[in-house]
């Protein structure tokens, strides 16, 4: 018998777009920015495609690559192979009549517990067939490396090249528990705000201080970074109970702290500074096509999200 056939990694596939989008654009940043990635992950997919087949598939400069002529070759077959499987997943996953298989979906810690869990058991009911794998988190993730379908984060996304759909504008507000407002007195204005023990979210993305969103009566928008001693970085949801257990004034989801007023444990102040908003948004890269059950839960939970905004 002839020499025993390599295994094939499913990984493999994943490196092996990245670098035909290398190849196309002759460039390692502008193959990442087309597909929504960084050009670390895309040099690194690369790395590891050339380690495994043993030969170098680019010649780099500190200015730019090029193909080698082993390269060009392996492009060439690839790029066919690609054609044909997307053509065989359009015409198998595009009509599939009862969508099936994993689908990974990558969602914050806030919108997760509030929003996506809540209505989980009714998507399950309607697409049985799909098994739903949840990533609750708020870290940064990279599509390809973490082999997540879809995403759901808070802001619009910054690389036009994702495809983003948007979910809601949620509104905001500041709370504390009604024994802290005992306490301290409720305040009345912005500068009010000074004198209070106010509880920082620090992002886990940049590090800084999430600012507070206003609006004043002239409708101008204002954003406040609070200098509090007090601060919460990683689970937003910890800030909140926080707040609960009378640790300060904190501004939140008007959607998480609603259940907290319900009972009494939260109160809202400053409300005539009411009227800001942040977008959450269902992201998946603009390559990836779209399999019959990563458009059933797109078309779901908008859907969901939807009748949520009418009542």
């Amino acid at each position: 018998m002839g020499e025993q056939m390599r295994a094939f990694d499913p990984v493999q596939l994943g490196s092996i777009e990245l670098f035909c989008k290398a190849a196309e654009l002759s460039s390692f940043t502008a193959a990442a920015e087309a597909l929504g990635l960084t050009p670390a992950s895309v040099s690194r997919s690369v790395s590891r495609l050339e380690s495994r087949l043993g030969v170098r598939l680019f010649a780099r400069t500190t200015r730019n690559i090029r193909l080698t002529t082993e390269g060009e070759i392996y492009r060439q077959q690839c790029q066919q192979a690609l054609e044909q499987i997307a053509e065989v997943e359009r015409l198998i996953t595009g009509t599939q009549k009862v969508p099936g298989g994993r689908l990974r979906v990558s969602v914050g810690t806030p919108y997760a517990h509030h929003r996506l869990l809540p209505l989980l058991p009714e998507f399950q009911t309607q697409y049985p067939q799909i098994e739903v794998e949840l990533s609750i988190s708020n870290r940064v993730i990279d599509f390809v490396d973490d082999g997540f379908d879809l995403a759901i984060r808070l802001g619009k996304p910054k690389d036009s090249r994702l495809i983003a759909h948007k979910l809601e504008e949620a509104t905001l507000g500041v709370f504390a528990a009604p024994d802290y407002i005992q306490r301290r007195g409720e305040p009345e204005t912005l500068q009010d705000i000074d004198n209070h023990n106010c509880i920082r979210f620090i992002l886990p993305s940049t590090g800084k201080t999430m600012p507070w969103l206003f609006r004043d009566d002239h409708g101008h928008d204002i954003d406040y970074v609070t200098k509090s001693a007090y601060s919460v970085s990683d689970d937003v949801l910890g800030a909140v109970n926080w707040a609960v257990a009378g640790g300060g004034l904190f501004q939140i989801y008007h959607f998480i702290a609603q259940s907290d007023i319900y009972r009494g444990r939260l109160v809202e102040v400053l409300k005539k500074y009411n009227g800001r908003t942040r977008q959450f948004s269902i992201l998946y890269p603009q390559n990836r096509h779209l399999s019959a059950r990563v458009r059933a839960f797109v078309d779901f939970f908008r859907r969901e999200m939807q009748k949520t905004e009418s009542h």
